[in-house]
């Protein structure tokens, strides 16, 4: 693994931390201070945005369009699309923890369809690092498990799409050779469009409210700005995250910012803290350290390997293989589905 490849992950994951913190806290303002609760529909427009952005950073050669075959692009953004929508349906349907539960879900369902469809194995120390990190996640975040067969329902199919969708973010950058801004500028409109159509359904459903009727005072517009410029980094690092790492290493990023964002809440927002809370974000923060630390091990145990001249690599017949918030609002602002 070369000096200028680590770089390049480390700027990743520092940029998806720092944007999608910025991007909670804007919408925190927009949904609990500005009354603007249409999160799917909003959603829609940072993809509108991110699309034209790439579409202008195309035109002056910052990057150069790569062809993906049609179908691959249609399936592959409307399935990022239909998750994003499903996962808001989740937390509309579904208590606050159940919700939470839900997304903790995504890593070892992750984990599992890799192992099956994909062949890839997980070494122990691994298992158990995201074990550690999935009971600190729990203990900090989820309340209560109040249980119904229609949000049990659409979480299922919001924790399938989203688990498809990030593996084939990472299986298409590999195997087509594309980068995450070529993936993203070809995949955007379709997700868009999705969420345009079915965005103000969804969010009158679970608000009741009208987006159309809303009164867009000069806050709730700059705000609404202000969102989606930030949704260009997210939507960005996202695919550049999953593309460089795994698609299990972006979920154990999520939770870090989730850990952030209720640290955040409680120092600036004087939200609702408990030494459950605190508890829980230090067991998570030393899952996510067991992690990092395991996976850079092996990685370079990998590199090592690679690098052995052929009479010095292991006979394969004979050597095994190495195997590879408690408010409301804030938790909210958090599932501005941004996890696709």
């Amino acid at each position: 693994m070369t000096a200028g490849f680590q770089l390049g992950v480390i700027g990743s994951l520092t940029l998806s931390v720092a944007s999608s913190v910025a991007i909670v806290i804007c919408n925190k303002a927009l949904i609990s201070t500005l009354g603007f609760p249409f999160a799917t529909t909003l959603t829609s427009w940072h993809l509108m945005v991110t699309f034209c952005t790439l579409h202008v950073a195309q035109r002056l050669r910052f990057f150069e369009p790569k062809a993906i075959d049609g179908q691959t692009v249609v399936l592959f953004g409307l399935l990022n699309g239909t998750s994003i929508g499903l996962l808001n349906l989740s937390l509309g349907f579904n208590s606050i923890g159940f919700y939470q539960m839900t997304k903790l879900a995504i890593i070892p369902f992750t984990v599992l369809l890799e192992t099956i469809f994909l062949k890839k194995r997980f070494s122990e120390t691994i298992k158990f690092s995201l074990l550690v990190l999935l009971l600190g996640v729990g203990i900090a975040s989820v309340t209560d498990l109040k249980l119904n067969c229609l949000g049990s329902v659409l979480s299922g199919l919001a924790i399938a799409t989203t688990c498809v969708g990030q593996i084939l973010t990472n299986t298409i950058q590999r195997k087509l050779k594309v980068s995450s801004t070529q993936l993203l500028y070809q995949s955007a409109p379709y997700q868009a469009a999705i969420l345009f159509a079915t965005g103000p359904f969804v969010d009158h459903l679970l608000t009741g409210r009208s987006v159309f009727a809303h009164r867009y005072t000069f806050p709730v517009v700059g705000f609404i700005v202000l969102s989606c410029l930030i949704a260009v980094s997210v939507n960005f690092s996202t695919f550049l995250v999953i593309g460089t790492t795994s698609p299990v290493t972006y979920q154990v990023l999520g939770h870090l910012k989730t850990c952030l964002v209720l640290s955040f809440g409680y120092t600036l927002l004087h939200d609702p803290f408990t030494v459950r809370n605190i508890l829980g974000i230090l067991v998570a923060i030393f899952g996510m350290a067991l992690y990092s630390i395991f996976s850079v091990r092996e990685g370079k145990k990998k590199s090592a390997g690679d690098a052995l001249p052929v009479s010095q690599m292991p006979d394969k017949e004979t050597e095994p293989l190495l195997a590879t918030k408690d408010n409301s609002d804030t938790k909210k602002a958090n599932g501005v589905a941004h996890d696709c």
